[in-house]
C-alpha cells in the first residue's frame, strides 16, 4: 500500500511540475483562467468605470456648450432677432390666409399692400357687425369704400410669433366688430404669407403704410390705434412719428406692453411657452394640435437658456446687447414721452408674458410726461383671478365699457 500511494504521489508531483506545451506560435494552449469569484468582482468594476467614463464625457461636452452658446449669441446678433420675432412660429398652422371666413370671419376680406419694393403684406379688414349682411359676396372695393361709413376703425397690430389668423386675435376681432368697430389687422413683412424680412424698422413702415391706407378711406371717422404685446413697441414708434408730423390717431390702446425690449428680455418669467400651447390645434385636429407641440418646443427652449444663463457673468453684455446691435429697441418708454393723443393700457395681473410691473412702470412714465398734459390717460388691471393671463382680455365682460 505505502509503495502505491508514493508512487501516485510521484506522479502526481512530475505531472505538476511538467511545462505547458505550447504551440506553433509559442501561446499556451491552455488561457489561464481566473476563480469565478475574481471574474464576478472585476466585471461590476469595468461597469461602474464604463459608466464614469461616459459620464465624465457627457459632463465635458455640456459645459463646452454652455460656454460655446454666449459667444455664439454674441457674434451672431441674427439669432438674438429671430428670438425676439419668433415670426417662424405660425400658429395655427393648417389655416388659408387668403380664406378668414373660414375663422369664422364671414364679414372679412383679405387684401394685399405693397408698403415697399419687394415687400408685401397680408392684410384682413372685418367690418362692423351691423355691415355684415351687406358684406356678403363683396368684393376689396366695396370693403374699401365701407370704411367711409359712420363707424369708428381700429387698427390691430398683432404680437411676435403667429399670423393675424391666430385663435385669440379672431376671438378679438369678433369683440371689436360686435361693438361697432371696423378692424384691419395685418401680417408685418416675414409674418404669414407676407413677403420680407422683419427688422423693427420695417414693422414700423408697415404699420404706417397701412395707417396711410386707412386714412385714405376713412373721411372723418376716428381711427384708433390697438397694440398688442410687441406690437405695442410697433404702435407707441407708429404713434410718435404720427404726433411729430402732426397726424395723430384718435387714441392708443397698448396691451399687455412693456417699458423697452432690453427690460423685457431681463424680466421675462420664462413661461411663454405654456401660452402658445394654450388654445393651439383648436381648429387643426389631433395631428395639428402634436405639430404644434412639436414646433412650439423652440419658444420653450429659447425661454429654457434665458433661464440657465440670468445669472451668468456677462449676461447683458452676452445676451441683451446683441438684441440693440440688431436694431432692436421697442422703446416704449421712450416713445410715449412724445405722444400726444389719449392712451388706455391694459394688463392682467397674471401675465405670464409680460410681467404685470412692466405695464404699470410705462403707465407711470406716461402720466407724469408733459405730452399726455392735455389728454387721458388710463391704466386698467385685470385682477389674477379671472385669468386673461397675456392674450384673453378680450373675454372681459367689461371691454364694452372700458373703450367708450
Amino acid at each position: 500500500m505505502r509503495k502505491r500511494n508514493e508512487s501516485v504521489t510521484v506522479e502526481h508531483e512530475r505531472a505538476a511540475a511538467a511545462p505547458v506545451p505550447l504551440d506553433k506560435g509559442c501561446s499556451l494552449r491552455h488561457s489561464l483562467r481566473l476563480p469565478a469569484a475574481d471574474t464576478g468582482m472585476k466585471r461590476p468594476l469595468g461597469r461602474r468605470y464604463g459608466l464614469w467614463f461616459r459620464l465624465r464625457k457627457l459632463i465635458i461636452w455640456l459645459l463646452g456648450v454652455y460656454i460655446a452658446i454666449p459667444f455664439l449669441v454674441k457674434l451672431c446678433p441674427a439669432i438674438q432677432a429671430k428670438l425676439v420675432f419668433l415670426n417662424f412660429v405660425r400658429v395655427p398652422y393648417f389655416i388659408d390666409l387668403k380664406r378668414p371666413q373660414d375663422q369664422g370671419l364671414n364679414h372679412t376680406c383679405n387684401y394685399y399692400l405693397q408698403p415697399e419694393e419687394d415687400v408685401t403684406i397680408g392684410v384682413w379688414h372685418t367690418v362692423p357687425a351691423a355691415l355684415w349682411k351687406n358684406a356678403r359676396g363683396k368684393d376689396q372695393l366695396w370693403f374699401e369704400d365701407a370704411l367711409g361709413s359712420s363707424h369708428p376703425i381700429i387698427l390691430y397690430l398683432h404680437g411676435n410669433a403667429g399670423t393675424r389668423g391666430g385663435d385669440h386675435r379672431v376671438e378679438l376681432y369678433k369683440v371689436l366688430s360686435s361693438l361697432g368697430y371696423h378692424v384691419v389687422t395685418f401680417d408685418y413683412r416675414g409674418w404669414g404669407d407676407s413677403i420680407g424680412s422683419p427688422s423693427e424698422r420695417g414693422m414700423t413702415y408697415d404699420a404706417l403704410h397701412v395707417f396711410d391706407w386707412i386714412k385714405a378711406r376713412s373721411g372723418d371717422n376716428p381711427v384708433y390705434i390697438w397694440g398688442h404685446s410687441l406690437g405695442t413697441g410697433v404702435a407707441t414708434n407708429l404713434v410718435r412719428r404720427l404726433c411729430e408730423r402732426e397726424t395723430p390717431p384718435d387714441a392708443l390702446i397698448l396691451e399687455s406692453p412693456f417699458t423697452n425690449i432690453r427690460e423685457e428680455a431681463r424680466s421675462h418669467p420664462f413661461s411663454v411657452a405654456r401660452d402658445y400651447f394654450e388654445g393651439c390645434g383648436q381648429s387643426d385636429g389631433k395631428v395639428g394640435l402634436l405639430l404644434v407641440a412639436a414646433l412650439s418646443m423652440w419658444p420653450l427652449c429659447t425661454c429654457m437658456v434665458f433661464l440657465i444663463y440670468r445669472y451668468f457673468p456677462g449676461f447683458d453684455w452676452f445676451f441683451l446687447d446683441p438684441i440693440t446691435t440688431s436694431g432692436i429697441k421697442f422703446a416704449n418708454d421712450e416713445n410715449v414721452k412724445y405722444i400726444s393723443c389719449s392712451l388706455l393700457i391694459l394688463h392682467a395681473e397674471d401675465d405670464p408674458v409680460v410681467p404685470f410691473h412692466l405695464g404699470k412702470k410705462l403707465y407711470n412714465i406716461a402720466a407724469t410726461s408733459r405730452s399726455f398734459r392735455d389728454y387721458k390717460v388710463q391704466f386698467v388691471p385685470f385682477h389674477t383671478d379671472l385669468g386673461y393671463r397675456h392674450k384673453y382680455i378680450y373675454r372681459s365682460p367689461e371691454l364694452p365699457r372700458i373703450l367708450r
